[in-house]
């Protein structure tokens, strides 16, 4: 499996399953208009191309905790000994704190290849197959609803 390194956000929010970047790399205008309320920030700027891309999401731009792993020198938290330290207790959104402090014990029992074949298999319909994105509720193919397996 080929992996976009750039997809490989440092706190363990894998970008490859993020609504965000999945809406604007689909250009899914139907999308963006959702989250734009959820996020608070205008549908023209629900643009990104993963963390560690040239075009990340705003908020992206200045996390604090992309910041702390790559003055480390580190690939993400999972290489870390501090972790969770205090830039991710401190995360501003709960549902993504807790993303990562799941995502992140998994990604240091695995390889990165193995991690990100876990995170999209974690969201992929199972009913149909469909990939969906963290925080979806219903599958987009078929219309079942979804939890993460």
């Amino acid at each position: 499996m080929e992996v976009n390194r750039e997809w490989l956000a440092p706190c363990g929010l894998y970008c490859g399953v993020c609504s965000i970047l999945i809406a604007d790399r689909n250009n899914d205008l139907r999308l963006k208009e959702k989250l734009s309320p959820v996020y608070g920030v205008p549908v023209e700027q629900l643009s990104c191309g993963g963390c560690l891309s040239g075009n990340p999401f705003v908020y992206c731009r200045v996390c604090p905790v992309k910041t702390c792993a790559i003055e480390k020198g580190y690939e993400g938290c999972h290489q870390c000994a501090d972790f969770p330290c205090a830039h991710v207790t401190a995360f501003p959104v709960e549902a993504g704190k807790k993303e990562i402090l799941r995502a992140v014990p998994l990604w240091r029992e695995l390889t990165t290849e193995q991690w990100v074949e876990a995170e999209e298999r974690r969201y992929q319909c199972v009913s149909c197959g469909e990939k969906l994105f963290r925080g979806a509720r219903r599958c987009g193919g078929c219309g079942s609803g979804f939890t993460p397996g």
